[in-house]
């Protein structure tokens, strides 16, 4: 039996019945998290939270729960379907109305959660992948994480249709992130990636690349760069919650070249496994 959190209750998935007319599949009209789980224990759930509600509000979305209680929700359901490693992904639509473009702000949200396996990337990690370089064509609302990520799926179809596992994307003004993860550059021990603005999500595992780097006394540099930059890189790697850190090997179409899975990647993909096992350690 397959489980599903929608709303404040665990159901079979057989018994939840999404209306015809959400928001959700009409518009793309919500926003989600995906939150890891590491030995039965969350990791960086309060982030996810936080940005969850930072999401909605973003775009008029009022979660008819406190934080606290999603919080309890979702430790009920990861018991339920006993999560041991994996993810589980949490959406909230702005909920059920006649179709139509305008909102009227009184819809009812919709939550929706269910288990992910865990995607088993060590050989990714340990080996790195190839990324597509291609232009950015999403919306100017990155920030936002939004279910509406059709922009993102074109371009993650374009990069495995030229053998790579990911897409990195540029606009004008430079280079902005993967299809499905954040972009870090390394020169000379120092860590290149763009500023957390609307033209990237935040990732909640960058963010931890962040406050490891300062650890390490690793210097961070949060501006644009041209995609020409990718060609003199040392190092790359690509992080989200399911990959964490991964290397990049090579870049491929608009600009490519090769790197070596360098040593300053392989430290942080070392300190970021010390700071999951400590912080999930701290919750049990």
């Amino acid at each position: 039996m397959t489980y599903v959190l929608f709303n404040d209750s665990i159901l079979d998935e057989a018994d939840v019945a999404i209306s015809y007319k959400d928001r959700g599949y009409h518009f793309g009209d919500g926003v989600y998290e995906v939150i890891r789980v590491y030995n039965e224990e969350f990791f960086t759930l309060d982030e996810h939270i936080n940005r969850l509600y930072e999401s909605a509000a973003k775009i008029e979305i009022t979660i008819p729960y406190e934080k606290n209680a999603l919080k309890a929700m979702l430790h009920e359901y990861k018991t339920k379907v006993q999560t041991v490693n994996g993810s589980i992904y949490l959406q909230v639509t702005r909920g059920v109305a006649d179709r139509n473009h305008l909102y009227t702000k009184d819809e009812v949200p919709v939550i929706l959660g269910f288990d992910l396996p865990d995607k088993g990337v060590s050989q990714k990690q340990e080996q790195g992948v190839a990324a597509y370089v291609t232009e950015d064509v999403r919306w100017l609302r990155c920030d936002i994480k939004s279910i509406n990520l059709l922009g993102n799926v074109m371009a993650k179809r374009k990069a495995y249709d030229h053998d790579c596992d990911e897409a990195i994307l540029y606009r004008d003004s430079g280079v902005t992130e993967g299809s499905s993860s954040n972009l870090f550059l390394v020169n000379n021990q120092t860590l290149y990636t763009h500023p957390a603005n609307n033209l990237i999500l935040n990732g909640i595992t960058r963010q931890e690349i962040l406050a490891i780097a300062s650890e390490l006394e690793l210097a961070v540099i949060e501006e644009p760069f041209p995609k020409e930059v990718l060609l003199h890189a040392e190092e790359a790697f690509i992080s989200s919650t399911s990959l964490e850190i991964v290397p990049v090997h090579s870049f491929k179409g608009d600009i490519e070249t090769t790197l070596n899975v360098g040593p300053v990647t392989k430290k942080l993909q070392y300190a970021f496994q010390e700071r999951v096992t400590k912080k999930t350690n701290a919750s049990v």
